[in-house]
């Protein structure tokens, strides 16, 4: 498995939590990770998502959502 790494390699490598690695795999917003039962495989080459949480602490409500 020399093309994979783990999620905590991932998490060394990117300097972010496990959790939210988990997170993003969840969501399928790393290209080309694998759930192998409990453990998730994600590519060597994947680069680190951009984070898209609200980081201003409002949140912004869209018109029509009324």
């Amino acid at each position: 498995m020399n093309e994979y790494m783990t999620i905590k390699e991932a998490s060394q490598k990117w300097n972010i939590s496990i959790r939210r690695i988990n997170t993003l795999c969840n969501e399928e917003r790393i290209p080309g990770c694998v759930k192998f039962g409990m453990a998730w495989a994600i590519p060597v080459d994947a680069e680190k998502p951009i984070d898209m949480r609200i980081k201003s602490g409002k949140y912004v409500k869209n018109n029509h959502d009324k």
